[in-house]
């Protein structure tokens, strides 16, 4: 039984939105409807459907909470908060169901069927109300989301414990003639489905088996713990700071506010660790002019998606629609629903040959739009609505046979690959003189501040890149042999030493706010890995020309479609038609540091 995937995972079934947020759902059906009651901006250029449903102004457009309605997602139980209690209990009953199928089953690949049904009757449950959880506006909602998941949570716990339903997977697994008999993607997916059995003890004693148990719990508490600490500011006795710098914190009665590391400069100009950020922002706005009021204008959000989608069909074949949402189906008018990073429900071959389509939520911090001005991006923005939307790609265009591997659920240190591989395109003239244009006068992005800004990302790269290695490194260390030889302090500053250009800062613990310690320990890396991949593939195959329709179909059928159903260098493999070295991956991510000399000669002329 799986746990469920990670947050972001070709037709699938809609987007949806908050107030104040804004989430994408993508598929791929005609247009049904969005424009009917929606009042359109007067705008000097010319939208396509997709750029129109997020260009037009809600107002005029109020759901309909009359009458008979649908549940969210189109789950009907879900038209009210009660609704995940019956979700859940018939997830359950299923459940039960599917493992009594399963235990009296003979080993085969029938097996590895019914396993990964019974993973998706849980997924689609708990997929679902963990994001629900966290998004909707309703406190009922999301507490009852909040049951939902810790209900399902613990039949997950009980199934990886559940002796009969393991030895069910370990026949198959243990015939080799029968494993030999499995295509590659069952036989991946049966030994990950094992794998999830491991990891919770099962292969172990009644005695070791409890302690794994045990252990698990402890670590998941203290995950939670770290991870609430690591976002929450110190509070200190105002009396313990100096008068003269009391006035640089926020004063909490008798006490400072501390949420940052923080020093008094000295009369020398040692560069220290705090001091990067600010003097990389300095060059960037001395040398490149990159006020990010200069480019909003360019990047409203109906123009970003109609890149997107221009992009997408001329890559891959995909075409972005606008639909109607049904009554019950969303929660806000401000909500998007297209056809076409929470997975909300994964996509599998179902048994009667049909494909359950993937539902995939894009969830983004973005400003509001009104009457007369429509929702306009920063350049940061643009890129992160780019790269958010390489992971909804990944889900919506993979084809996997099983849900447990359907889209972004694969490999980590793969997982950011479409994404990062999205920010190429982002930080591309060609691409995006496609649709940054003035949503007032029409008037297309210049060349030259598009240039500009793709070369201020890279003030300072090589100290960020260092800075990466450095975490990766230190991540590794913390997830490896233990007892560790001195505490993690100790390694923190020997670590930083080795392998950062700055020194250590004694008496302080940064290690204390680093959240990703927690859900990716030992996985860090992953973060590097990915760019050197993406950086690869873009360097090989889009460089040249970033709309290669030939090479954006080896893309979709190479590496979008295969999820977690194949190594991840099998796929990076017959993406690039070789078999890169560590070398080849070293050397791409170096070759992104080097300055484009050609942007300070256009900047001249």
């Amino acid at each position: 039984p799986a746990a469920p995937g990670p947050p972001g995972s070709a037709r699938s079934r809609g987007a949806r939105s908050l107030p104040g947020r804004r989430g994408e759902m993508l598929c791929a059906r005609r247009l049904g409807g969005l424009r009917a009651g929606l009042r359109v901006r007067r705008v000097s250029t010319r939208w396509s459907p997709v750029g129109a449903a997020f260009t037009v102004q809600p107002q005029g457009r109020r759901l309909d909470r009359s009458g008979e309605r649908g549940g969210l997602f189109g789950v009907p139980e879900l038209s009210a908060p009660e609704g995940f209690r019956v979700a859940q209990e018939k997830a359950l009953r299923k459940t039960e169901q599917l493992v009594r199928r399963v235990c009296a089953t003979p080993p085969g690949p029938q097996t590895v069927l019914i396993f990964d049904e019974l993973s998706d009757s849980l997924c689609r449950v708990a997929d679902l109300a963990d994001f629900v959880k966290i998004a909707h506006p309703e406190v009922a909602f999301r507490e009852a989301a909040e049951e939902a998941c810790r209900s399902i949570g613990t039949m997950v716990e009980k199934l990886n414990t559940n002796v009969d339903l393991y030895q069910s997977l370990q026949r198959l697994l243990a015939d080799k003639k029968l494993v030999d008999s499995l295509d590659p993607e069952t036989r991946r997916v049966a030994e990950l489905f094992m794998f999830d059995f491991e990891i919770s003890g099962i292969h172990l004693d009644q005695e070791k088996r409890k302690r794994a148990v045990d252990l698990n719990v402890k670590i998941l508490d203290l995950s939670s713990a770290f991870l609430m600490g690591t976002h929450f500011p110190n509070t200190i006795g105002k009396h313990l700071l100096p008068e003269r710098i009391r006035h640089h914190f926020e004063l909490a009665g008798d006490h400072v506010v501390v949420d940052s590391l923080r020093a008094e400069v000295p009369d020398d100009l040692e560069l220290m660790p705090w001091d990067p950020p600010y003097y990389s922002g300095l060059i960037r706005a001395e040398r490149f002019n990159i006020e990010p009021s200069l480019y909003c204008p360019f990047f409203s959000l109906g123009a970003c998606m109609e890149g997107l989608s221009l992009l997408f069909n001329r890559l891959l074949g995909v075409s972005l629609y606008g639909e109607q949402p049904a009554k019950g189906e969303v929660w806000s008018e401000d909500v998007r629903k297209l056809d076409c990073h929470f997975t909300i429900r994964g996509g599998r071959l179902k048994e009667d040959g049909d494909y359950q389509l993937p539902v995939v939520v894009l969830m983004l911090n973005l400003p509001q739009s009104s009457r007369n001005l429509p929702t306009l991006l920063t350049p940061g923005m643009m890129e992160n609505l780019f790269h958010e939307m390489g992971h909804a790609m990944h889900s919506m265009l993979g084809r996997t046979r099983y849900q447990h591997v359907t889209g972004t659920r694969c490999p980590t240190d793969f997982a950011e690959v479409p994404s990062i591989l999205m920010e190429y395109f982002a930080n591309d003239y060609r691409v995006v003189h496609q649709f940054a244009r003035h949503y007032q006068t029409g008037q297309s992005l210049p060349r030259n501040m598009v240039s500009r800004l793709c070369e201020s990302k890279k003030v300072c790269a090589a100290a960020d890149m260092q800075l990466q290695v450095f975490y990766a490194a230190l991540d590794q260390i913390y997830h490896g042999k233990h007892p560790l030889q001195s505490s993690t302090t100790d390694i923190l500053r020997d670590t930083q030493e080795r392998f950062y250009g700055l020194p250590y800062v004694p008496n302080t613990a940064w290690q204390l706010r680093f959240s990703h310690l927690v859900g990716y320990g030992a996985k860090y890396y992953s973060y590097l890995m990915s760019r050197a991949v993406a950086s690869m593939v873009w360097r090989e195959c889009f460089r040249q020309n970033p709309f290669n329709r030939a090479a954006g179909e080896r893309y979709r059928r190479e590496m979008l479609a295969h999820g977690g159903g194949r190594e991840p260098m099998l796929m990076v493999q017959g993406m690039l038609q070789k078999c890169p070295s560590i070398d080849d991956f070293v050397n791409t991510l170096v070759s992104d540091l080097d300055l484009d000399f050609e942007t300070f000669l256009m900047d001249s002329t």
